[in-house]
């Protein structure tokens, strides 16, 4: 199926993620920070990549922006996955280049169904 880039500081969530999605038969590559997912997403060029608000040593606001400023992996949708619900959060992630701004928490048969609508959506499979 798709290569799918996760970029998560909390272990917890970052495995059970990769476990949900690769469960659905996706090919992985987990970062725990943003400044990780930076450089992973260029060397893995992954259909999608899954990011955390809050990581540490760059924000997924801030690795968003970098990703975006990178005409090499520029047009690689970007996904939030966040706890942080409230408008001026999502607005800030759409901003920075996100393409989706998915809620914490969530099922992981939800993820996995949102996560393929998303790489039909943006042409990936």
């Amino acid at each position: 199926m798709a290569k799918i880039l996760i970029a998560e500081d909390e272990p917890d969530i970052r495995d059970l993620v990769t476990f949900t999605l690769r469960f659905a038969g996706h090919e992985i590559v987990a970062v725990t920070n943003g400044a990780e997912a930076v450089e992973a997403a260029k060397e893995v060029m992954p259909d999608i990549i899954l990011m955390d608000v809050r990581m540490p040593r760059m924000t997924g606001y801030e690795a968003c922006a970098a990703m975006k400023a990178d005409p090499a992996i520029a047009d690689i949708p970007v996904v939030f996955l966040s706890a942080k619900g409230q408008e001026n959060e999502i607005q800030t992630g759409l901003s920075a280049g996100a393409s989706e701004y998915l809620l914490k928490p969530f099922a992981p048969m939800e993820l996995s169904e949102r996560v393929n609508e998303l790489l039909q959506k943006y042409g990936k499979k």
